[in-house]
Parts: structure tokens; sequence; C-alpha cells
């Protein structure tokens, strides 16, 4: 399922943990974050490096019965100024738990679809330090960030692990409404990244049981095209399409079915 190397994935991660960490040093801990509402900053990098030693703690022990998740999180520093080292070294902690061996080897999937859980999770870690890269880059400006830099073979990745956990059995029983409302009679949609080859498009179906993705190119009631990286954070809730200027995001077909399925997603702030 990924298209994404796992030395790319790594290293992708490490940058983007830093780049987390040095827009959070930026910003007021008790600023809002205006991507996420009802988080500070302080709610951020606690959210960010609590996860990262949790899912270390699961990988690292190759933990693969969901009943031995941990059930205790890391503590954050009480001295805003060690924040930055906090979320480096969990950062890096992470990215060391992701080995080769892990990647194949017994974990936990939390999504219950077919990739391994090794793979699930460093997926999910990319995801979390580049979206909530963009949370802390926004409240460090304190509005929506329109250039923000994600390569594009990395937001293509993402948005493939974005479609995949919207669609996954997990989903359907953690976020029942979300799911619900994502699901449809047959209506179809067709996100097209521009800078990329047949690799960046995928298709979505809204079935009566639910919606299904797969890769590819077709008709489809609404298309949506534009960069990867503006596709990903439009996906994510983090980027409003008024936000983007005229040309860059191409919309054609049904513009309601788009602004439903995004509305729908859930995805605030995890």
């Amino acid at each position: 399922m990924s298209n994404l190397s796992a030395e790319r994935s790594r290293h992708a991660l490490t940058e983007h943990t830093r780049r987390l960490t040095e827009a959070a040093g930026a910003a007021d801990p008790t600023a809002p974050v205006p991507t996420c509402p009802g988080w500070t900053v302080a709610d951020l990098v606690a959210h960010v490096g609590q996860t990262q030693h949790w899912v270390a703690d699961i990988v690292e022990q190759r933990i693969a019965d969901p009943a031995l998740l941990p059930t205790e999180m890391a503590e954050v520093p009480a001295d805003v100024s060690a924040w930055p080292a906090w979320l480096i070294d969990g950062g890096a902690r992470v990215v060391a738990a992701f080995d080769d061996a892990a990647l194949v080897e017994p974990v936990f999937n939390a999504a219950g679809d077919d990739r391994t859980g090794g793979v699930f999770w460093l997926q999910s870690q990319l995801n979390e330090a580049v979206i909530h890269g963009y949370d802390a880059a926004a409240a460090a400006l304190g509005d929506v960030v329109v250039d923000f830099d994600i390569d594009v073979d990395v937001a293509a990745e993402l948005v493939t692990n974005h479609l995949a956990m919207l669609t996954s059995p997990t989903w359907a029983a953690l976020r029942p409404e979300s799911a619900t409302a994502v699901s449809g009679a047959g209506e179809s949609l067709h996100w097209h990244a521009d800078d990329l080859d047949s690799s960046g498009e995928w298709l979505i179906e809204r079935g009566a049981d639910g919606a299904t993705w797969q890769p590819g190119h077709g008709t489809a009631d609404a298309t949506v095209r534009g960069p990867a990286g503006v596709l990903l954070l439009i996906l994510t809730r983090r980027l409003p399409l008024t936000a983007v200027s005229p040309g860059v995001v191409r919309l054609v077909g049904d513009a309601e079915l788009v602004g439903h399925w995004v509305a729908n997603t859930a995805h605030i702030a995890d």
C-alpha cells in the first residue's frame, strides 16, 4: 500500500518533527491553535510528544495484542524551555523504533487493514509530524498557512494514509457518525495531484455500506485537482478551499459533494 520507502519515510519524519518543534517554539504556549479548535500550543506539544513515546513503546516491544497497549503516557516537561529537546528526542526515538525488522514483524495495526503494524504506525507518525507541524506553524502565525511546504511524495503518501484510515473498520467503529456521513448512494469523488504522475490520483465511492477508495483515474461526480500538499491540507481540514489562490486548486463537478466529504471526515485534531 505504501509508495514511500521506509528510509524516505524516516527521513521525512525526522525533518517534519524538527520543523514542528521550531514552529511550536516560536509560538506562545498559551496561544490557540487556529486549525485545532480548543487546543493551545501546550496541548499540541503534549499530544505530539506523548504520542511519539506511546508509539515507540508499541513498536519497540512488538506489541501485537491490543489488550497489551501502553496505558500510561510520557510526562510532559514542566519547563517550557525543555519542550524542544523533548520533542526532538521523542521524534528520534520513534524513528529509531521503525527499523526494517519492525516493519515486517507482528505489531498491532489499529486500522485493521492489510498493512503491517509497523508500516501503519510509521505512516501514522509521519502524518502526525506533518499535519501537526502545519498546526504549529498556523499557531505561530495566528492564521492558516497557505504556502506550507510538503514534499510531493510525502503528501501523496499521507493522502493515501488518510483515505485508508477513513475507510477502515476501525474508523467505522470509533467514528460511526463520520463513517455514516461519508457513506452514500454511489456518489464518487476524484482527487488528482497534478504535480505527480498516476500515483497521485485517488477515486472514492460513497456506497450504502461505507466509502471505499482505490488509486487511479476515472469519471466522478466531482474532481479536485491541485498540488498534492494542498490536497492533503484540504482533506485534513487544515486549509479551506477558499484560502487557496484561484487556479491553484480546480474543482469540477459537484462542489457540495466535495464540501460534504471534507466536512464529515472528523479529522480535527487527531
